[in-house]
């Protein structure tokens, strides 16, 4: 069996599961311990520096246009000749969709199986993880893997429940310029860390929001977490935020409760992932009842007023 996984967060779950001797091909945007396998997957924006607002012109240009900014690399898939490629329709913008790959493995000698992952909540990722599974032929993996999973977020939810937490008025946002709500699992990942997003959009695509909803709404805790961005390239953009003259004025910043976060742990649609970042999230929103895991203090960035001159740099 040859599998290649079309985007990261099929790539991350393999390797979770300790499957990844089937995996033979990559996107250039898998996670760090795939760097072993070749990438069949490149963008044309690779290795590119463009602001937040270029890439949105970018893509909505592209989407627009019919147009892809995925390739495949076809002479090396076709010498992978793998037997299945996991691919998804969650978006076109984040990575490679099903109908690009179809169109280029059709060009193959070899037709493989095309396994689209296409989760919009919480619950559905985790499925994604069986279904991955499955088709490698090792159903029993993904069972185990989940089984942990669900035991973390179970621990947390009984603990809000024991503290009495009342729940936070949370923002999250997905990109910054222009600023977009979050949706699809992360509201789900928000409601188990003991918040409430009323401006997120559950189990569909997150959507262009105005600063003047957002300002209205008045959020206690605001969590930035750019897709595709790390904690420092999204601090290079947050000035665009904290030139906004009503910023000063809201509850979370007043209260030096706003966060800039890894993408992964809330854009990368893997169980793992997710899991930790409804643990960070609970942490943010409860403090008094949380404290932040280890592994994930390198993850996120407190905004004060010590690093708003950085920011700006």
């Amino acid at each position: 069996m040859k599998a290649c996984s079309f985007l990261p967060a099929a790539t991350q779950m393999i390797y979770d599961m300790g499957l990844q001797d089937l995996l033979y091909g990559v996107t250039f945007e898998c996670p760090a311990e795939a760097a072993e396998k070749p990438a069949v997957v490149r963008c044309v924006l690779e290795g590119k520096d463009y602001s937040s607002v270029e890439i949105d012109k970018i893509f909505s240009a592209s989407k627009a246009q019919g147009k892809s900014l995925y390739y495949v690399e076809e002479e090396l898939l076709e010498r992978i000749a793998p037997d299945l490629i996991f691919t998804q329709d969650v978006c076109e913008v984040c990575q490679i969709d099903t109908a690009c790959t179809a169109s280029a493995v059709a060009k193959l000698k070899k037709t493989p199986r095309l396994i689209p992952l296409s989760p919009a909540s919480l619950e559905e990722v985790f499925h994604t993880a069986v279904v991955i599974a499955a088709a490698l032929g090792r159903e029993e993996a993904a069972y185990s893997y989940l089984s942990g999973l669900q035991k973390k977020i179970d621990a947390i939810v009984d603990e809000l429940r024991r503290a009495g937490a009342p729940l936070k008025r949370a923002l999250v946002m997905e990109w910054i310029d222009p600023i977009y709500n979050c949706g699809h699992w992360i509201p789900y990942q928000v409601a188990y860390a003991g918040g409430v997003d009323m401006l997120s959009n559950p189990g569909g695509d997150s959507i262009v929001t105005s600063w003047e909803k957002i300002v209205r709404y008045d959020p206690e805790v605001i969590v930035i977490a750019p897709c595709g961005f790390r904690t420092g390239r999204a601090m290079v953009e947050l000035h665009l935020l904290q030139q906004k003259k009503e910023w000063a004025g809201l509850k979370a910043v007043a209260n030096q409760a706003v966060f800039i976060a890894d993408y992964d742990l809330f854009t990368q649609p893997s169980p793992a992932t997710l899991v930790d970042g409804i643990s960070l999230l609970a942490a943010l929103f409860h403090p008094g009842v949380f404290p932040i895991p280890d592994a994930l203090r390198s993850k996120y960035v407190t905004v004060s007023p010590k690093n708003q001159t950085y920011a700006k740099a």
